[in-house]
């Protein structure tokens, strides 16, 4: 007996199949069938032959593969009964339910009394689809790994991409070329971190940017996982993504998978980067204030570190607000004894030797000036030099001897007793003090993963947020280790990097726009000479890589000199011009015929506008700029197309010619824009050209 089930959207279709009860395969996914579609027909045309050397019938590439079935490859369950005997179940088909674009499909093992749901649903407007399993016992038993429901990969693709990265580089982008075996990712830091995004691209031959198919996967978990990319001897690809192995301490009678996000696209990677994008921000984010605009951030870290003064903090609060800073956040520094990062995690109270008065001086003095406030705190760590440590050193996760991070430990979250402690402390200062932000760090991997941790957290800030709705959330992980939408359904906004330098920014945010859309990505003016590089840039690349993403600043404002500070508010003035329109705009990758040009396009949901930022990353190998082609227009319309920031592209002695664009606006069709594209003037490295789009 054959059964067989169809989800889809306007752009894609996923058809799940399976035969005697066995568990269901994806038949087929890709491009939309037609409604008259025979599912039987496609589950039997997609059976492989079988020849020499092979078994006599090819063991189903299913959502769970068993190893009971003689799967040759990775299985998607492995879990051992209470007493350490491994269980290898045999899942029978039990129930299936269909309703609004939701799948469930429920199995049953018998002989071990185990379940095995798998849920799939598909979002008609974002084009993303959610897949998620569980397995349930009827007795406790041990987890070693459960795959999120297994999707195949396209065979029509020579390599997939990952990503890696460290800390001040995250986002970096790994190309691996498909062969028999495994590519295999396990993460076991105990956060998202720099090293393992847990994203997976996989494009099919000729795909670029804006053009050919792809498909795309992210795991929406925080606490490390592993993805298993893996070609079998018939030729077949799988992809598995689920938590790190072995990270399940307990025995327990249910185990769940977080949401796997899956998407086709049939216009490249700016397909998965749109469907990624919209369904971040308007599927899982939830804000607040949906329709208050994303304020300009100003946070003190790089201009002042520890040391703590009120008069000159309300001083660097005065520039800022003049500047066009809308929010305030005090960072690291303002409680217990904290004079460095050596004390007093944990001891979640006002310092009186830094803020005799509390902090109610500051906050007065911030939102006199316009601003709203905001504050740090790393609620999931402990120093051992704190009152907490002292008083609960059992609070502390891992052993005594453990290797510090930071100079510091992580605490339990997985006890209730230091989750109430937390909330009543963090509680305290919001219920004290008129407080709209947290910048929530996590500044070191555990000394042990534990999903248990994971769940603890998430269950704090779930707490938090039912308490004081009102309060916007920042994860940050020394800068981007805590980046996932399992983190992002609880918070608004990720700090990428603790990178300021404009370079590296460039590259980051260029890549993790396949993932996040610029409301929630935070990207902040740094000094001019970047404390984590040591390199020194034009205040007016630093500032427009910043007005790429959610803005702000993030040095010393007495810094500035006056055509600096007359150079960052112009900025800023702009983009809060922009900033509506662009908050729920698609970021477009361009495929850049220049090597050295790191080019995205940001167009209006309704197509009437849209910016690129074309940053020179490096010396062109030509002498002259090569045309850069945009994206996704209408071929027939007539845009307006201006260079914003056309004197100071270049010094005049290095840029002799006339190119339009460098003396005047042009109106040209979109099919020029696209298939020609907008010549633009020469520039020195590290510089940007922001070109704005109307349409006529």
């Amino acid at each position: 007996m054959i059964r067989c089930w169809r989800l889809d959207d306007s752009r894609q279709t996923l058809v799940l199949g399976s035969h005697n009860d066995h568990l269901a395969e994806v038949v087929y996914w890709g491009p939309r069938l037609s409604d008259t579609e025979n599912l039987t027909t496609l589950y039997q045309a997609q059976v492989l032959d079988v020849t020499g050397g092979m078994l006599d019938q090819n063991p189903e590439l299913s959502i769970c593969p068993e190893a009971t079935r003689t799967f040759p490859g990775q299985p998607g369950l492995n879990i051992r009964d209470s007493d350490g005997t491994p269980l290898l179940p045999k899942f029978c088909f039990s129930s299936a339910t269909e309703e609004d674009g939701v799948l469930t499909l429920t199995y049953i093992d018998d002989s071990t009394t185990l379940t095995y749901t798998a849920r799939f649903s598909i979002d008609g407007q974002t084009h993303v689809i959610e897949a998620q399993a569980s397995v349930s016992s009827t007795r406790p038993v041990h987890l070693h790994w459960l795959s999120a429901p297994v999707f195949p990969a396209p065979q029509f693709s020579d390599e997939m991409i990952d990503f890696a990265g460290r800390w001040c580089g995250e986002f970096q982008m790994n190309r691996t070329p498909w062969s028999a075996g495994i590519r295999y990712r396990n993460n076991r830091t105990g956060r998202t971190g720099h090293e393992h995004f847990p994203g997976l691209i996989v494009p099919c031959r000729g795909a670029t940017n804006a053009t050919g198919h792809a498909y795309a996967f992210h795991y929406g978990w925080s606490g490390g996982h592993r993805m298993v990319a893996e070609e079998l001897p018939d030729g077949r690809r799988q992809v598995q993504f689920g938590h790190a192995s072995r990270v399940e301490m307990a025995a327990a009678t249910e185990f769940k998978t977080a949401k796997l996000y899956a998407m086709f696209s049939d216009d490249g990677l700016n397909g998965c980067a749109v469907a990624f994008q919209r369904h971040l921000r308007d599927r899982i984010v939830q804000w607040p204030q949906a329709d208050r605009p994303r304020p300009v951030h100003y946070n003190c870290w790089e201009a002042v570190y520890f040391n703590h003064n009120l008069p000159e903090l309300k001083d660097i609060a005065e520039r800022a607000a003049k500047l066009g800073a809308e929010r305030f956040v005090l960072d690291d520094g303002w409680f217990g004894n904290r004079d460095d990062d050596t004390t007093s995690l944990s001891d979640w109270e006002v310092d009186p030797r830094k803020y005799p008065d509390g902090l109610t001086p500051l906050i007065d003095h911030v939102h006199s000036l316009g601003m709203s406030f905001g504050i740090w705190f790393e609620p999931e760590m402990i120093n051992e030099d704190s009152d907490i440590h002292r008083a609960h050193p059992d609070w502390a996760l891992g052993g005594e001897d453990q290797i510090l991070g930071r100079q510091q430990k992580a605490l339990n979250m997985g006890l209730p007793e230091v989750r109430d402690f937390l909330f009543d402390r963090i509680g305290a200062v919001l219920r004290d003090h008129d407080i709209d932000y947290i910048k929530w760090d996590h500044n070191r991997v555990l000394p042990m993963p534990d999903a248990a941790q994971t769940r603890g957290s998430y269950a704090l800030i779930d707490r938090l947020r039912e308490a004081f709705p009102k309060v916007e959330i920042e994860s940050c992980a020394s800068g981007g280790g805590r980046i996932d939408f399992g983190i992002l359904e609880r918070t608004h906004r990720v700090w990428l990097s603790d990178s300021n330098d404009a370079h590296e920014r460039l590259r980051m945010q260029h890549n993790a726009a396949i993932f996040l859309p610029s409301a929630v990505t935070g990207s902040h003016v740094g000094p001019r000479e970047c404390h984590t590089s040591g390199r020194v840039y034009d205040i007016r690349y630093r500032a427009w890589v910043a007005a790429q993403r959610h803005m702000g600043f993030e040095m010393d404002p007495r810094e500035l000199t006056e055509d600096e500070a007359k150079v960052l508010t112009d900025v800023t003035s702009w983009w809060k011009e922009n900033r509506d329109w662009m908050n729920t705009a698609d970021i477009l990758r361009l495929d850049s015929s220049d090597e050295a040009v790191i080019a995205e396009q940001q167009l209006a949901q309704n197509h009437e506008r849209f910016v690129v930022f074309a940053g020179k990353a490096a010396t062109s190998a030509q002498i002259a700029p090569r045309p850069l082609r945009l994206t996704r227009l209408s071929a027939d319309s007539m845009y307006r197309v201006e260079l914003k920031n056309r004197d100071e592209i270049a010094p005049p002695t290095l840029s002799r010619g006339n190119p339009l664009l460098k003396t005047d606006p042009m109106v040209v069709s979109g099919a020029f824009l696209m298939n020609h594209g907008i010549t633009l003037p020469w520039s020195f490295p590290d510089r940007m050209w922001v070109i704005e789009g109307t349409l006529v």
